[in-house]
């Protein structure tokens, strides 16, 4: 049988996404779209929603642990980082099939009863046509 992303996830819309995992990374990208969307000038946006991560900026998280934009829904999710977006078909599983297998424990959507390969194959194929795509995966 061929897996594809959706044989693989399924959201349930719980958030548990948007709690943890080191935080939401944005790009200038994603910081000029959320901060237009909300209505907040980029500096402002900058100022009151982002902490850094290194020399990566971050959306801020609550006390919580969740997102500074999560309220049982996203509150920005026609805009929602690249990183969101990708969820959870990101690239650091590439790089190691364990991430998936570490996030999966707290997201109910993610299988974990099938080959490794399988699925690094699918992140990969996913990952591909993301790139290949010319609205930055959207």
């Amino acid at each position: 049988m061929a897996f594809d992303a959706d044989d693989l996830f399924q959201c349930q819309r719980c958030g548990r996404c948007c709690q943890g995992f080191g935080g939401t990374y944005v790009t200038d990208a994603d910081i000029d779209a959320i901060a237009a969307y909300i209505d907040c000038a980029v500096p402002a946006f900058r100022a009151r929603y982002l902490c850094r991560s290194g020399s990566r900026p971050l959306l801020a998280q609550r006390s919580d642990g969740y997102c500074i934009f999560w309220d049982e829904v996203c509150t920005i999710h026609p805009v929602k980082p690249l990183m969101c977006r990708r969820w959870p078909f990101i690239p650091a599983v590439l790089k190691d099939v364990a991430n998936w297998h570490a996030m999966a424990t707290t997201c109910p959507g993610m299988r974990t009863d099938v080959a490794d390969e399988t699925i690094r194959a699918v992140v990969a194929r996913v990952l591909a046509r993301e790139s290949a795509s010319p609205n930055d995966g959207a």
